[in-house]
This record gives structure tokens, sequence and C-alpha cells, in this order.
């Protein structure tokens, strides 16, 4: 069963599943980005109208949509979609095996920001809908990058300074700011 839970970003909603949607942790897909998609679930979606970017997460995707659709119209056609994939197939939406970008050598600094975004920031956010990934660390400066229900919210910025920002600079002392990417 397939229940909805509203986000701080009036357009975007979470929608939560029994199910595993997604093996791999948390992707962000955009419709201008969607020619190129080899997931037909995730093709399809993006092909409602009014929908402008869905982030899989291991329990729940979020949906962000434009301001010509409401949530009358598309929320049914979003549990459809998500209903109609569980009925047929028996495995997440997205399965292992795309990406394993992790660099085995990464200093302590990076590690333990990393850490405190994965421990004490990640959940935070995916509650919210959302998810923030680390982009780089440089001079003192996390890059992030905010998605799903956060890229576009108007309290993302706000989440980023005062949330963000003051964990992880409590946390791990190298950091002097954090900026999205």
């Amino acid at each position: 069963m397939i229940q909805t839970e509203s986000t701080p970003n009036p357009n975007s909603l979470k929608f939560l599943s029994e199910k595993v949607i997604s093996a791999i942790g948390t992707e962000e897909f955009q419709r201008e980005k969607s020619k190129d998609l080899k997931n037909k679930f995730v093709k399809e979606l993006l092909e409602f109208k009014g929908v402008e970017l869905v982030l899989l997460s291991k329990n729940f995707l979020s949906v962000k949509k434009t301001d010509d659709v409401t949530w009358n119209e598309l929320k049914p056609m979003v549990i459809s979609h998500l209903n109609h994939y569980f009925e047929k197939n028996n495995e997440p939406i997205l399965k292992e095996n795309i990406k394993s970008n992790t660099n085995k050598d990464e200093d302590e600094t990076v590690k333990k920001i990393i850490d405190v975004l994965d421990t004490k920031i990640r959940p935070a956010v995916a509650r919210d809908g959302g998810d923030i990934k680390f982009k780089s660390f440089e001079n003192g400066v996390v890059k992030v990058e905010l998605q799903g229900s956060c890229s576009g919210c108007p309290s993302s910025l706000m989440t980023l300074k005062q949330g963000v920002q003051n964990l992880l600079k409590h946390y791990v002392k190298e950091v002097n700011s954090v900026e999205a990417n």
C-alpha cells in the first residue's frame, strides 16, 4: 500500500511504500535529462504532465511538480504507477549495479563530513522527501547538493545554513561553511 506525506515544499510530495523502491541508495532524476534514461518506470513517471523531478530512496519516492498541475490530478496517477509496478515486479525499481564511486583513499576530514551527513543529516532530510549529496570539500567549504523535495524548496537555504552548516562545524572542526552546489 502506498501512503503519501506532505513535505515543506508545497510542490513536492513523498510517496511511501512497504516495498524497497531503491536498492542502491537515493537517486534523483530530472525531466529535462530523461531522454537517455534506461529505467522504464522512472522514464514513464517523468513523462506525466507536470512532473519535474523524481527522487527514489529505499522506501519512498518524492515527486516535484510544476505549478500548472494540482496534486489532486497527479497524486492518483503516481500511486497507480507505483502499484502497477509492484503488482508486476517483485524487485526494487532501482537495483544494485550502476555505481560505486567511493574513493578508497578519501582523507579523514572528508570521511568525517560524509559520516555526519549520512548519520545526522540525511535521515532528517529524507523525512521531508529529499536527500543531500556530498560534492566536495576545499579550503574549509563543504559543497553539497540538495535533491528531491529540497531542491528549490523555500526553506532549503535556512536548512542548509542553520542545520547542515551548524552540525558539520560542530562535528568536523575543519569545516567553516556549507554551500549548495
